[in-house]
């Protein structure tokens, strides 16, 4: 399937909004017809194209004014964790890890509220409840995989929510004990999931949007090689290779 192809879902636009990373710049979103039926192909060939899912919807950004949402993409294969990052890894080398079918529970729930009332109390998700928990992350597609991160007292501290595409997993959203300061675990949910790209043999981890005038979203490009979308191009902007040219395995 290519963009010919692609060309022909039909696509419905929001009105100009505020945006919520840029405060001076409007914000128009498209989104894929929801009646169109979507399966794992196409999925992944959406997200080839800049497509991003939130919940049941898969949009893009289309500001007119504005193309600051850069989409934004790591290479697996290539991939040499910092020292910052390598220090990661080690403080969270005690965790265990499970793929469960559902999160619709009351224990998901309340690490979800707890980080979103805690460390996004400035953004549109804030105040969280029941409803939009659902609505973004419990929707599950064929492609979903729900990760709990537990310490060895059983008790969970983060889950990553991860689509598993053709060619790449797409970092849906992570959420986490904002308590554990110490184990960084926003970085750690993404090199696991490099990890876990790496063990499926699949290239590439979709971060979703990267805005260069937005400082939230400065810590995207801290895992080298990754790759931008321009002008329809995946582009290589920062290369970054183990001094053995091997496949460098996280943990």
């Amino acid at each position: 399937m290519g963009l010919t192809d692609l060309n022909r879902i039909k696509l419905f636009a929001t009105r100009p909004h505020p945006c919520s990373y840029l405060p001076e710049e409007d914000a128009t979103t498209v989104f894929i017809d929801p009646n169109a039926e979507v399966d794992a192909q196409l999925y992944s060939e959406l997200s080839r194209y800049g497509f991003r899912r939130s919940g049941g919807n898969i949009y893009r950004p289309h500001c007119e004014a504005c193309h600051a949402c850069v989409p934004i993409r790591l290479v697996v294969e290539n991939f040499d964790p910092n020292r910052s990052q390598k220090r990661c890894l080690k403080r969270n080398s005690d965790l265990y890890f499970k793929t469960v079918e559902s999160i619709d529970t009351d224990e998901h729930y309340n690490l979800y509220e707890y980080y979103i009332n805690k460390r996004h109390c400035d953004g549109d998700m804030y105040p969280a409840n029941r409803s939009q928990y659902r609505d973004f992350l419990t929707r599950e597609w064929e492609s979903t995989q729900y990760i709990e991160m537990r310490t060895p007292e059983h008790k969970l501290i983060a889950l990553a929510v991860t689509d598993v595409l053709n060619h790449g997993l797409s970092a849906v959203y992570t959420f986490f004990d904002p308590d554990e300061t110490k184990r960084s675990l926003g970085m750690f949910g993404i090199l696991y999931q490099i990890q876990l790209a790496q063990e499926k043999q699949l290239p590439y981890v979709y971060l979703g949007y990267w805005i260069r005038r937005c400082q939230k979203m400065n810590y995207k490009t801290n895992y080298r090689p990754y790759q931008l979308l321009i002008n329809q191009n995946w582009v290589t902007v920062a290369e970054h290779r183990p001094e053995n040219g091997a496949k460098n395995q996280l943990l």
